[in-house]
């Protein structure tokens, strides 16, 4: 077919795969037949990929970007097929993952007449995307798609949608799909500072004597763990990282404080409790990190290193500022630095590390920090680790131990239920090769099970882990230290047979409920070459420590259980790690 002869909706095909679109994750229907009629005709190269829910096709593809670091497209219809996706799309604007979401729509002159499946998506989704096109001209479709990768990629990435009306999509197109790019206000330099920006953070960093870097998602987006960890050893300074950090500096690292924040490691939040320096890499510098932002370093020169400038001030005033790709700041930093006089802060920091060792309960039934462990000795870390939203998120951060960044897939700023399993697929059709275990709770995984069927047509090898307590557990968990054990809504009675849910879909499904055969059945899973669900009957009542409560500052991070309460075991006093130090 000559490019001259193609209709709107060929183009666009065609497009996604010149800009280098792989796979694209979708659902058909009225408004959209046009595009899936030319993905029928057309299609060479890029995958298509049927889901079984709108949402589980945007967190299909925010999961592939995460594990590869390229967009996916998403490709729906209109209406509720195109609103379906909302949840997927604010999941990936909030983190900065990108994607090209295209949407059927009504016809031209219908739009705005209430037509049936009718539905301004542009609209909708304008506070959730990096950038929305509507399109009324077919021959503008090649130069949309170039411009909507482009943009979508470069800077601070995020997701971009394009809706396109159906009479666009069959209207001839008779432009060259070589177009030229028309975005003379997007500049996303990755340098928007000067030598003298560089050299003051040189200044701060040699004088500091107790530094902590922060190492957030930035650095993982812009491929910066070689230069991070030079920084580091170079300088001597101790390193933590974000939830959506974690990996760009290795766990296992002599200088790695894990995670930090309401659930980060005690020892992490005592660094930066102490610090006189903080270097933040990449780091939106949120409320789940800083407690009491007013508290957060407040005795420490705060450097702020950025691709957004919006990032700057949010919640905390840098001393320094600076605004650029982490990668290329730091590459930009090195030459100036020299070796860092860190030993006694480096020894302080080791003894924390030895009070407040992460641990967890070994008795009374199945937790989920064993599994997690038991997965992270059996993969060695290696396997691409995706989860849900809520307790088992937290343990999963704190007990899979990543020495590579690209490793830990999870929903952060949006903390959205129902993301573990489609993203895994998403993951797996990334990285065929690799292993993918998803860890997931009974609650988050009953909004998106339906993706087993995804898993089982297309024989994805994903290992489901679900964390089976019978409850919303973070929730219990608020409820029982906040809220005087009044439990609302939590109670998840009338949970189906997981196991016999997962052969319903032609799925190996495998029941855990000793201790004692957590090797086996977890080597079995592993072993599986199909995809499989494993059901692993945890306690019903366990929490996640350390927490900082809400409203406290890191200097408040809760170490053990509050208080006993009537009618459950014996709880433990509740010691911060402040209370430990401060006596010590």
């Amino acid at each position: 077919m000559s490019e001259h002869q193609m209709n709107g909706a060929e183009a666009l095909i065609l497009s996604l795969e010149k800009i280098g679109i792989e796979v694209a994750f979708g659902i058909p229907g009225g408004s959209a037949i046009p595009l899936y009629d030319a993905m029928y005709k057309v299609r060479k190269k890029m995958k298509f990929v049927l889901v079984r829910h709108e949402q589980g096709a945007a967190h299909m593809a925010d999961g592939y970007a995460r594990a590869t670091g390229k967009p996916a497209a998403v490709l729906v219809t209109s209406g509720p097929g195109a609103a379906n996706t909302v949840t997927g799309i604010m999941t990936a604007y909030m983190d900065s993952i990108p994607m090209i979401v295209v949407t059927g729509q009504s016809v031209r002159g219908m739009l705005g007449k209430d037509a049936f499946q009718e539905a301004d998506i542009f609209n909708l989704t304008l506070p959730i995307v990096k950038h929305s096109y509507l399109l009324k001209n077919a021959n503008d479709i090649p130069r949309v798609l170039k411009e909507a990768y482009h943009i979508a990629t470069t800077g601070r990435p995020g997701p971009v949608l394009i809706d396109v009306p159906k009479d666009v999509g069959t209207d001839l197109c008779t432009a060259g799909l070589d177009a030229e790019m028309n975005l003379p206000g997007y500049h996303p330099e990755p340098k928007g500072y000067t030598p003298e920006t560089l050299q003051a953070i040189a200044d701060a960093l040699a004088k500091s004597r107790r530094p902590v870097i922060v190492a957030g998602h930035g650095a993982v987006l812009s491929h910066a763990e070689d230069e991070l960890r030079t920084l580091a050893e170079t300088m001597q300074i101790p390193v933590t990282s974000t939830l959506l950090g974690k990996g760009v500096f290795p766990d296992s690292h002599a200088l790695s404080l894990e995670g930090l924040g309401m659930h980060g490691t005690a020892y992490a939040n005592r660094a930066l409790v102490e610090c006189d320096l903080m270097i933040s890499v990449g780091a939106r510098l949120d409320d789940r990190i800083l407690g009491v932002p007013a508290m957060f370093c407040r005795d420490a020169v705060k450097i702020h290193i950025d691709i957004d400038a919006a990032e700057f001030g949010k919640l905390v005033k840098p001393d320094i500022r600076c605004r650029g790709d982490a990668k290329t700041v730091l590459q930009d930093l090195l030459p100036l630095l020299e070796p860092g006089d860190t030993a006694e802060w480096r020894k302080a920091l080791a003894g924390y590390k030895k009070k407040w060792p992460l641990g967890y309960a070994k008795k009374g039934g199945l937790h989920p920090p064993q599994i997690i462990d038991a997965l992270n000795k059996l993969t060695g870390g290696k396997a691409v680790m995706t989860t849900d939203v809520g307790q088992h998120q937290m343990w999963a951060w704190q007990f899979y131990k990543c020495d590579k960044p690209w490793q830990f897939i999870s929903s952060g700023g949006a903390g959205t239920m129902g993301f573990g399993l489609p993203s895994a697929i998403g993951a797996q059709f990334g990285r065929p090769d690799e292993t993918v275990v998803a860890i997931v709770g009974d609650g988050g995984f009953q909004m998106t099970m339906s993706e087993l069927a995804t898993a089982a047509i297309h024989k994805l090898p994903v290992k489901v882990f679900l964390m089976n307590n019978h409850y919303l557990g973070m929730v219990r968990q608020w409820q029982d230290m906040f809220y005087d054990e009044r439990y609302s809504g939590v109670d998840l009675e009338g949970n189906p047979d997981f196991v016999q849910l997962a052969k319903a879909y032609g799925i190996l499904g495998l029941n855990l409920k000793r201790a004692a055969d957590i090797p086996k059945v977890l080597k079995k899973a592993l072993e599986h070459r199909g995809p499989v669900l494993v059901n692993v009957e945890v306690v019903k009542h366990e929490e996640v420590y350390p927490m900082v409560p809400p409203g406290k500052p890191l200097e408040d991070t809760v170490m053990e259980h509050p208080k006993k309460k009537k009618g459950r075991p014996a709880g433990r006093r509740a010691t911060t790690a402040a209370t430990k130090a401060n006596r010590e």
